[in-house]
């Protein structure tokens, strides 16, 4: 099961992603584009050009995983725009996932430990 913790590291690709290709087309992608290993560990979203679906990209020690999530009706209005990807948080991706605008979710700040 995939689940999203305050530690994974999840990056968003801002640029539409031809879904023709396949997971190898997908691994290209965070290569190329976000300079980015995919076997590091992250995962990785991606939005389709007619902005009706998601992709979700990981590893998990053996092979990988793609996930595809497609939408009956509308598309994601508030897919993030900066480019080559975005960093966010779990909370945050949930709140995209869902067709919501991640950039006006308010919560409390991040705990840091006091030196």
């Amino acid at each position: 099961m995939l689940q999203f913790t305050a530690h994974t590291r999840i990056f968003v690709g801002a640029e539409p992603l031809d879904f023709r290709n396949g997971i190898d087309g997908t691994i290209a992608c965070c290569k190329r584009r976000l300079n980015m290993d995919p076997m590091e560990g992250a995962i990785f979203l991606f939005i389709s050009q007619n902005r009706k679906q998601v992709r979700i990209l990981f590893y998990d020690g053996q092979g990988f995983w793609l996930c595809t999530k497609r939408l009956s009706s509308g598309t994601f209005p508030y897919w993030p725009k900066e480019k080559p990807a975005s960093q966010l948080y779990a909370e945050q991706v949930y709140l995209l996932l869902r067709g919501g605008d991640f950039s006006q979710a308010k919560g409390l700040a991040d705990w840091r430990k006091i030196s």
